[in-house]
C-alpha cells in the first residue's frame, strides 16, 4: 500500500555525489534538517522531482538499515538524470516517497536461501535488498549474486561488491561481462547462460532486477533447472509513471505497479495478461 506521505514531495539536499560508472552516478540525499528523509523497505522507489525540468521514478539504493540518508544510483538517460548528473552537493531537489511495496524481506524471504541475478544498472534495486539482508545476517540463509555488465567498468558499486559482499559469510558473489578485456580475470560471458552454468540450488529464493532481455531469458533458465514461478521475484518500477495509481499508465490488467507493486513474484505476474 502507498504511504500517505508519499503524495506529498519532502524537500532534500544532495549531500554526496559518487561516480559510479561512466553513466550513472550514486547521490546521497537528506532533508533540509540534515536527516533521512523517511523510513523505506528494500525495492521501494522515490520520485526525485526537479522543477522546472522533470520528475523521474527511481528505486532506492540504499538499505533501510542506513540510517543517515536515502541514497539512489542513477544512469543518465534522460532530461531528469542528466541534469541530476550536472548537479553539485548541496543542490536542492523535492523527493516523494516511499512508494510501491518492496521485497517481502520480512516475510517470504526470512529464513531462505536467496539468489539474486542481476544485469547493468539493474543491480540498483537489489543492492538494497542484498545490504539490508547482510546487516541481518542471522535472519536469512546462503546469499548468491549473479551479476553481469557490458564491461569492468559498467560494474555498478563494484569497490563495494569485492570489498565487503565477496568478505560477508556464506555469501557467494559471481561477476561476469560481456567480453574479454585486459585487466579482468572473472568470468567472461551474458548472465543468463551463466546461471545455467552455476547451476544454483533450485531450493533459493531468487530476485531479478536487469534488462527485459535478461529477465526473459534468466526466467527460461531457471525453470529449465527447475525453479517454480513462486519462488522467482522481480521488480517493475520502470513502468511506473505517476506513482500513486492515478495516471492509468502502469497497470497490467487490473493490477496497477505503482501501488501494488513494484515488486512481484512471477505466478503473480503470470495470472495478469501478458503485457509485461
Amino acid at each position: 500500500m502507498i504511504a500517505e506521505e508519499s503524495f506529498i514531495p519532502y524537500v532534500g539536499k544532495i549531500i554526496d555525489i559518487r561516480k559510479e560508472t561512466s553513466d550513472v552516478k550514486s547521490f546521497r540525499v537528506v532533508g533540509l534538517d540534515g536527516k533521512k528523509l523517511f523510513h523505506h523497505i528494500p525495492g521501494q522507489c522515490a520520485m526525485l522531482i526537479v522543477p522546472g525540468v522533470g520528475e523521474s521514478m527511481i528505486s532506492i539504493t540504499s538499505s533501510p538499515t542506513v540510517e543517515e540518508y536515502q541514497e539512489f544510483s542513477i544512469k543518465r538517460c534522460g532530461c531528469v538524470t542528466t541534469w541530476l548528473h550536472n548537479a553539485e552537493p548541496g543542490q536542492e531537489i523535492a523527493v516523494r516517497g516511499p512508494i510501491g511495496n518492496g521485497f517481502p524481506v520480512d516475510t517470504v524471504f526470512k529464513g531462505k536461501d536467496i539468489l539474486v541475478i542481476a544485469g547493468g544498472i539493474g543491480v540498483a534495486p537489489v543492492h538494497c535488498v542484498v545490504d539490508y539482508m547482510l546487516a541481518n545476517r542471522s535472519d536469512y540463509g546462503k546469499i548468491q549474486v549473479i551479476y553481469g555488465a557490458r564491461s569492468k567498468q559498467d560494474l555498478v558499486k563494484l569497490d563495494q561488491i569485492q570489498t565487503e559482499w565477496m568478505n560477508a559469510p556464506n555469501t557467494e558473489i559471481n561477476l561476469t561481462i560481456d567480453r574479454a578485456e585486459d585487466g579482468w580475470d572473472g568470468h567472461v560471458g551474458f548472465v543468463p547462460p551463466y546461471v545455467t552454468e552455476l547451476n544454483p540450488d533450485t531450493s533459493m529464493t531468487v530476485i531479478m532486477c536487469g534488462p527485459p532481455i535478461l529477465i526473459h531469458m534468466s526466467l527460461d533458465n531457471l525453470k529449465k533447472l527447475g525453479f517454480k514461478d513462486t519462488q522467482i521475484f522481480t521488480t517493475m518500477e520502470m513502468r511506473m509513471k505517476c506513482g500513486i495509481g492515478k495516471c492509468g499508465r502502469c497497470n497490467i490488467g487490473d493490477q496497477f505497479v505503482c501501488k501494488d507493486g513494484p515488486v512481484f513474484s512471477f505466478d503473480q505476474l503470470g495470472a495478469l495478461p501478458p503485457e509485461y
